[in-house]
């Protein structure tokens, strides 16, 4: 089945779209550049692949996972043009959790975060998911990307294993210091001992 092509050529939608995928790329290659040029690409190769296009899925759905395939190649090419540097000391990021949790991996009841009352509520809010992207953004380079890759491309620990050039342990603590750095950002600027906004 071929695309919708009356819906990529209307301005108002692709204005729309590109947005979304603007604010998706960037978050995950912290260059405006690079994410302007992975847009393109991808919106350049939705029309030019317009016939591959099935409505199993939602044309948002399909650009957006042709996009998560551009970024990954930015991945690569970054890759082969400058070797990564990344800290595979695993005992210094253990550091930074170390006292947070008991030896049953619970949280210690000193570091224990207070309640955030009724989530469903908060996160129905759109000016949380304004939040919770700066907090995102606010998290170290790294375990930022490894926590998109998880949790917004649905990739899997040894893809993101594959691509970051780590070993699936640090990828465990990396994805640890993601979501310990989200809460406290979150706890600070989101929620209170009650579980309102702040």
């Amino acid at each position: 089945m071929s695309i919708p092509t009356a819906d990529l050529f209307d301005a108002a939608y692709v204005h729309l779209l590109r947005h979304d995928m603007l604010r998706f790329a960037r978050l995950q290659l912290r260059d405006d550049h690079q994410a302007e040029d992975a847009v393109q690409e991808a919106l350049a190769a939705a029309l030019a692949g317009s016939e591959r296009f099935a409505s199993r899925a939602s044309l948002k759905t399909w650009v957006l996972s042709i996009l998560k395939n551009k970024i990954l190649d930015t991945f690569r090419q970054r890759a082969r043009r400058r070797e990564q540097v990344l800290d595979d000391d695993t005992a210094a990021h253990e550091h930074d959790i170390q006292g947070h949790f008991d030896d049953t991996g619970h949280w210690a009841q000193e570091t224990k975060p207070a309640e955030w009352g009724n989530p469903e509520h908060a996160l129905a809010s759109r000016q949380f998911w304004v939040v919770f992207e700066a907090c995102l953004t606010r998290l170290p380079e790294v375990p930022a990307r490894a926590f998109m890759m998880r949790e917004l491309m649905g990739l899997e620990t040894a893809e993101i294993c594959g691509e970051l050039g780590i070993t699936a342990n640090h990828c465990g603590v990396l994805m640890h210091r993601a979501r310990l750095g989200l809460r406290a950002c979150l706890g600070e600027r989101w929620f209170t001992g009650e579980g309102a906004a702040a």
